[in-house]
């Protein structure tokens, strides 16, 4: 019986007020039939959009259909949106503000981080992007909000919690990976990982206290002594305050773990805590939907 071997992709651009960008990048993601779109989650208050992409696994990164498709997105992500004039209540630090791979079924995290290996250097070197690295894709295994931190990606440039325009310094504190040293304004950088699965989990709080949610946000996660392997954060989301978590383990600690925890943190604070929601499809239901649509096409 032969293995199924499939690898995907998560790209996160700052945006989805432009509709007519976001139809641009989609346009592009098609002209790779075999990489197949099976989830778009957008969020206009963070004005932000999370594309899910699946394909079969190369046995090298020039035979994975991911890679030119999330190519030609990057592209027309950055020949259609101006970070200069973005603005929301969620960090990034570029137009195309984050991509992670992930093996899904029997493929391995080494052939995924390949993949990610050989697009950063694609974003780097043709669209002249500064690009980090990171997870399996990083000679050094740096992490993700290591390299947030250096950026300076958590911390709000704006009045009300929100994050508006391109990087406060075109000169980079840390070196890139790939690409040139200093960053554009209208672009901004990426960031570009290979990891095991990570689970995004948002918690809603019925409050507007940001400090008191940020209290929460540090105790839930692992950094704060609260749950190994989740990261957390507070943002404002229109009305309310989230908890927004990556599980980076979620095999270990699940979403049912973060909810209670929020929400006995929160009944301390006497504060009202809504039911928690996941930004995108399971592995499961992500295999399942890949399966749907690729035999629809072909």
């Amino acid at each position: 019986m032969l293995r199924l071997m499939l690898s995907c992709c998560k790209v996160y651009i700052s945006e989805t007020r432009n509709k007519s960008a976001l139809d641009s990048i989609e346009r592009a993601a098609k002209l790779f039939p075999e990489a197949v779109v099976v989830n778009k989650f957008e969020d206009e208050t963070y004005n932000r959009v999370g594309y899910t992409l699946v394909s079969k696994s190369g046995l090298s990164d020039t035979t994975c259909s991911l890679k030119p498709a999330v190519f030609a997105m990057v592209k027309a992500a950055f020949e259609n949106i101006d970070f200069e004039l973005h603005s929301g209540s969620h960090p990034r630090l570029g137009v195309v503000d984050h991509i992670c791979f992930h093996p899904l079924a029997s493929t391995s995290l080494e052939q995924v981080a390949q993949t990610a290996k050989a697009l950063a250097k694609d974003v780097g070197s043709t669209l002249q992007v500064p690009t980090y690295t990171y997870g399996a894709a990083n000679n050094e295994q740096r992490s993700l909000d290591s390299i947030r931190r250096e950026l300076g990606y958590f911390t709000p440039n704006a009045t009300g919690n929100q994050w508006s325009g391109g990087l406060q310094s075109l000169a980079l504190p840390t070196e890139p990976d790939e690409g040139p040293s200093q960053a554009v304004q209208a672009k901004g950088v990426v960031v570009i990982g290979a990891t095991k699965w990570v689970v995004n989990y948002n918690v809603p709080v019925f409050c507007t206290d940001i400090g008191t949610v940020r209290r929460i946000a540090k105790r839930v996660s692992g950094r704060g002594g609260g749950l190994a392997s989740v990261q957390s954060m507070a943002l404002v989301h229109g009305d309310i305050v989230e908890v927004a978590c990556n599980l980076l383990d979620p095999s270990q600690v699940g979403e049912d773990q973060v909810q209670a925890a929020v929400e006995h943190l929160g009944a301390e604070e006497g504060l009202t805590i809504g039911k928690g929601y996941f930004t995108d499809l399971s592995q499961e239901e992500i295999i399942q939907t890949y399966l749907k649509l690729s035999s629809s096409k072909f």
